[in-house]
């Protein structure tokens, strides 16, 4: 990523270019390397697309540099399956972390949520075998937020929404969005919880970045957040993926516990059955050192592969799933529920696509 620009600042960017712009790939831009994967694919449940019509909107509105800028900026089918064929995927689910002060007028949210959705479910019909997608929303605008989320689950053939940590300063539990929810429980929606850096900032480390030090935290306090509020209790028809591993939460579930049994926070064994409902994407990168803990806390069946694509370049995937495969604390069939099965059995409509493949 250039160093001229924070993470934070690249994702707002980002997240503005996708409400502004649609797109039009052809079914040929989907011939692969090798041919497809087959049976045995992986699915990709964290992965970013940022198509041509999307870049070239922010460089116009000097969002973007002309030149340069982060390399998930470049994003295109051609290198998305590209990087499927180099480590034998069958298909992603594509997503675009919207920071929900983009969408704060409604109008823009209105508009640029619709235009961010239709080119999704344009992309996953140009390549129904490749792409699923996670929608969009505003839920600054919980009423609008719902229609949003029916159209794109009803209509478009959303495989899910994406909603991040906080929205407003305010971290998914609050009462403000439990409207959203409860709808989106009704729905038994899947639902992609993506960071979006502290509400409320933070202290700049010199020399590290804001993706590598708050990221995790943020996804765990908006995990935290969730149970403490009883959201996961209420709502037990959600399906809530928390990215990168769950931040810190697997660590910190023995904290979680000892402050529970001092009434510092929920009861222990309400804790534990939080902590098994949520899925956990591999994006932190899991393996080789977060993988123990994620197994002991939750086993395999709560885990999906994932890779950052493409906000970590190609290369970059190539090592971590490399030691993804390499893993001593995997064996064959929790490979195989992490890399595919999983998945297949939370996002219904992708799989009945990819059947016999």
């Amino acid at each position: 990523m250039d160093t001229s620009m924070s993470r934070r600042t690249a994702l707002r960017a980002a997240g503005a270019a996708a409400a502004a712009a649609g797109i039009g790939m052809s079914t040929s831009a989907a011939s692969t390397r090798g041919g497809p994967p087959g049976r045995a694919g992986r699915i990709d449940t964290h992965h970013h697309a940022v198509p041509e019509p999307m870049r070239r909107w922010a460089v116009d509105r000097g969002l973007l540099p002309p030149s340069g800028g982060p390399s998930w900026a470049a994003w295109t089918v051609p290198d998305a399956v590209r990087v499927m064929a180099d480590n034998r995927m069958a298909a992603a689910v594509v997503s675009a972390p919207v920071p929900s002060a983009a969408f704060a007028d409604p109008a823009v949210a209105r508009e640029g949520v619709r235009v961010c959705n239709e080119a999704y479910a344009e992309l996953v019909a140009d390549h129904p075998t490749r792409f699923g997608f996670f929608a969009a929303v505003a839920p600054l605008h919980v009423d609008l937020a719902i229609e949003q989320a029916a159209y794109a689950l009803d209509r478009l053939g959303a495989d899910g929404i994406i909603l991040m940590t906080s929205a407003g300063g305010r971290y998914l539990g609050d009462p403000a969005f439990d409207p959203l929810l409860a709808e989106l429980h009704r729905r038994r929606a899947v639902v992609l919880v993506h960071p979006d850096g502290l509400p409320e900032g933070g202290t700049e480390l010199p020399g590290v970045s804001e993706s590598l030090a708050d990221f995790p935290l943020d996804t765990t306090r908006a995990a935290l957040n969730l149970i403490a509020s009883g959201t996961v209790d209420r709502y037990p028809g959600l399906s809530i993926i928390l990215s990168h591993a769950g931040g810190m939460l697997p660590y910190l579930a023995g904290r979680a516990e000892s402050q529970g049994r001092q009434g510092e926070f929920v009861d222990p064994a309400r804790f534990r059955r939080a902590l098994h409902r949520f899925y956990y994407d591999t994006a932190l990168p899991a393996s080789p050192y977060a993988m123990p803990s994620l197994l002991r806390a939750v086993g395999a069946d709560r885990l999906l592969y994932g890779t950052d694509f493409a906000s970590r370049p190609a290369a970059e995937v190539n090592v971590i799933t490399r030691d993804l495969d390499r893993d001593p604390a995997l064996d064959g069939p929790a490979r195989r529920a992490i890399d595919r099965d999983n998945a297949l059995r939370l996002f219904p409509r992708l799989a009945r696509r990819l059947a016999g493949r």
